[in-house]
């Protein structure tokens, strides 16, 4: 309980820091004349990647020797998403994701295939961000990335690569590695994972373009990445406070002012809420089907 008010607190915190330091009208003003059409694009985007990521854990799961037929798939990864975003951590849908699959198989299994599944969705989203950094730095006519941006990649890189050097001293976490990155080369998953680290990106673009900026393309392959990034600190409810705190500091590169960042932040957030609806859908048939 303390854990969950915490969280909730932060999230509240953040949000009522930057609505204090920025100009309120001007957030506000943006998000009353969002335009219906990008918000419902980024609605399509979402549910579009909802189908897809639901396939990418049923490939996983099957790869586990788990039965996931992929309608299951789809109407589990619709709940745990609601979950992940009304309650603090973003972890807890996936959490049921994983006991409610245990009955195909065991709890073991289970976990792994939504860890795994989550693990290929964040490293290519990481490798899209690494490489579109990379050239933003190289080409010219990119975005205006301090020269510092070589550090920060450097140590990145440095950063994972010890991580895995000493996560392989572990025989367990080895074991789970291998699997991981086995399956991240398939490509099927490939081919998934692309499109979905690409459409995540796209779904915010259409957000901030709802109310009234729009990004140069190359965001799509370093700000927005490095923005969705900050919804993975764990003390916030559903990203929230973090994601609009780092677009209101990463828009000025785009040429933007920050309260943009915070209003297409906060955009975001609401039609991913909304995007997840279908959730109470399934959880109401559900019910009504035990009974």
């Amino acid at each position: 309980m303390v854990k969950t008010i915490l969280k909730l607190g932060a999230s509240l915190a953040v949000l009522a820091v930057l609505f204090a330091m920025m100009d309120t009208q001007a957030i506000l003003t943006r998000l009353r004349g969002a335009e219906l059409r990008w918000l419902f694009l980024a609605f399509g985007t979402l549910t579009i990647l909802t189908f897809l990521m639901a396939r990418r854990w049923q490939l996983t799961a099957r790869a586990l020797n788990l039965d996931l037929d992929y309608g299951r798939a789809v109407m589990e990864y619709y709940i745990a998403q609601l979950l992940n975003l009304v309650l603090p951590g973003g972890v807890a849908g996936d959490a049921t994701r994983a006991v409610r699959l245990r009955k195909q198989g065991d709890l073991k299994r289970a976990a792994q295939s939504v860890m795994i599944e989550r693990l290929i969705g964040q490293s290519t989203l990481f490798i899209m961000m690494f490489a579109g950094f990379t050239l933003s730095l190289v080409l010219p006519g990119g975005m205006p990335w301090p020269a510092a941006t070589w550090g920060w990649l450097a140590g990145a890189v440095i950063v994972a690569l010890c991580a895995l050097f000493y996560a392989r001293r572990d025989g367990a976490i080895a074991t789970f590695l291998a699997t991981s990155f086995r399956l991240m080369r398939r490509p099927q998953q490939i081919v998934l994972s692309a499109a979905i680290a690409i459409l995540i990106s796209v779904s915010f673009y259409a957000c901030a373009k709802a109310t009234g900026t729009t990004l140069p393309a190359a965001s799509l392959f370093t700000l927005i990445p490095l923005i969705l990034t900050s919804m993975l600190i764990p003390l916030s409810v559903g990203g929230w406070g973090w994601r609009e705190g780092a677009a209101a500091a990463l828009f000025p590169f785009a040429g933007a002012l920050p309260s943009a960042g915070v209003a297409a932040g906060i955009a975001y957030g609401a039609v991913m809420l909304v995007a997840a609806l279908p959730a109470a859908f399934f959880l109401f048939f559900q019910t009504n089907r035990d009974h």
